[in-house]
């Protein structure tokens, strides 16, 4: 077996990430505070891994500065979280800012900064305020969007003499496909209605708050950028047959360039128009939403990409007393033969980096972008560890090998991504899946007392952003 070396560019992002709520935990946390995944915890504890939730999470919001020790060990060049909207106000209609919990965040982020790390800052990560769920329907109504706007600033006029990187949501159309398209997480009500308007308003969202960014003057005043996380499907037809290639481009259509076309495009494309007119499901805009849109698109986006999405065209009728939903036009497709990740059940196919990557280039005018997250969940890591309790990850050495190294492969072809953020910089709560499938550089260990302990893939990480230098086995025809 022989290695070829690459060459990771200087300015290149070598970084690793976490969310607000995933890490954190409910310390200091006030009773009227809780956002829709901690009501989601409380009312549905049954279906979250042995009962873990955001509780306590990995207790970072008081180990903070254990945890960026590490990054600054690891050597990471950035660190992605989240300030949490539910906890930063006090108010949401009058964006009354929670002084404790500011004071924390703003202590956060110059720990990352004197230590080296730059910070990048997402306003919202599933952490809509549960308040807002429960009075407003979340973001159902365009009045959410008005708050989240007055949200947005606050944060800024606190973090925007030092923050350079601004990113509005993670994922944006995950909450509400999982809660209003396929019904599996509270409160299960299947409406498709709902799931448009969703997206919908958080593409406005997005948008006004690029507008807020804009007349700040951030860029101007620190080079600070602002963009969008989104999390692209990267869709494969099962095969070159026209009824095939046409259910992939539905697909496509309905879960990709959902986002991807308005926030970096300014508008929508004219096939979802129709088809929301057909089957009666399409969202309420004004012209002058839809100018917003069309006016202030994102700086630069970050992707993340975990697995291949694989589908064919139906093989059966669909049932009209059911809501409409994207599969009226697809059925997910098994590959025979697809190399598996077991814990997950995610198929391991590294190459969607470069064939997203391509896509941006050709498709979205070669914005600037960035990996936001791509990492490799395993359950049970503690059987791996060696005589000296280091858990051996191999396994996520040669899962975040493969997928960089298709990654810089389109960076030599041109494409304009300038970094890779692993998921996770520690062990983290996953929705229902909890601590279950770990993901992290840095090992949590629950049953003391959260003890932090890099794994074997940390020192690795390590070795890789201090060389800038990739290393990666090509095996042999056999």
């Amino acid at each position: 077996m022989s290695i070829k070396t690459l060459t990771i560019p200087e300015n290149f992002m070598l970084g690793a990430a976490l969310s607000a709520w995933q890490s954190e935990g409910w310390s200091g946390k006030k009773e009227s505070q809780d956002s829709y995944m901690d009501i989601w915890y409380k009312n549905n504890r049954h279906v979250w891994h042995d009962g873990y939730g955001p509780a306590v999470a990995t207790d970072f919001r008081n180990r903070y500065k254990e945890d960026i020790s590490y990054m600054k060990t690891i050597g990471l060049t950035h660190f992605r979280t989240s300030v949490n909207w539910s906890r930063f106000l006090t108010d949401y209609e009058n964006a009354i800012v929670d002084e404790e919990y500011a004071s924390y965040v703003e202590s956060m982020v110059d720990e990352l900064i004197a230590q080296g790390v730059e910070p990048m800052i997402c306003l919202e990560h599933y952490e809509i305020p549960a308040e807002l769920f429960e009075r407003y329907g979340g973001w159902e109504s365009k009045h959410v969007v008005h708050l989240f706007e007055k949200y947005a600033e606050k944060v800024m006029d606190r973090l925007g003499d030092r923050v350079r990187h601004w990113l509005t949501f993670n994922e944006p159309i995950v909450p509400q496909t999982r809660i209003y398209l396929d019904a599996i997480r509270y409160p299960f009500e299947q409406n498709t209605q709902k799931w448009m308007q969703w997206n919908f308003h958080k593409t406005l969202a997005t948008a006004r708050v690029v507008k807020l960014f804009r007349e700040k003057q951030l860029a101007e005043r620190t080079g600070a950028k602002i963009g969008v996380i989104l999390n692209p499907e990267v869709t494969y037809a099962r095969s070159t047959a026209p009824h095939d290639q046409e259910a992939a481009n539905k697909h496509d259509l309905f879960f990709n360039r959902m986002f991807l076309d308005p926030t970096i495009k300014g508008e929508y494309p004219k096939e979802l128009y129709e088809l929301m007119d057909k089957h009666d499901i399409a969202f309420t805009a004004t012209d002058e939403d839809l100018d917003i849109i069309r006016s202030y698109t994102v700086d630069y986006v970050g992707l993340n990409l975990y697995f291949p999405h694989r589908v064919q065209a139906r093989t059966a009728g669909w049932n009209e007393q059911v809501p409409f939903h994207p599969r009226y036009y697809y059925d997910p497709f098994d590959l025979p033969g697809k190399k598996m990740n077991p814990y997950r059940g995610w198929e391991i196919f590294p190459r969607i980096m470069y064939d997203m990557a391509i896509r941006m280039k050709e498709e979205y005018g070669n914005i600037e972008w960035f990996i936001a997250e791509n990492g490799m969940g395993v359950e049970n890591e503690q059987r791996f560890k060696n005589a000296e309790g280091i858990i051996q990850d191999d396994y996520r050495i040669a899962f975040i090998t493969e997928h960089l190294s298709w990654l810089l492969e389109a960076v030599r072809e041109g494409v304009n991504c300038r970094g890779y953020m692993l998921w996770a910089f520690s062990d983290n709560v996953s929705p229902m899946n909890a601590f279950k499938n770990r993901y992290g550089l840095v090992s949590i260990d629950l049953e003391n007392n959260r003890d932090r302990t890099m794994k074997k893939s940390a020192y690795w990480f390590q070795d890789v952003i201090k060389t800038r230098k990739l290393k990666v086995e090509e095996e042999p025809y056999k």
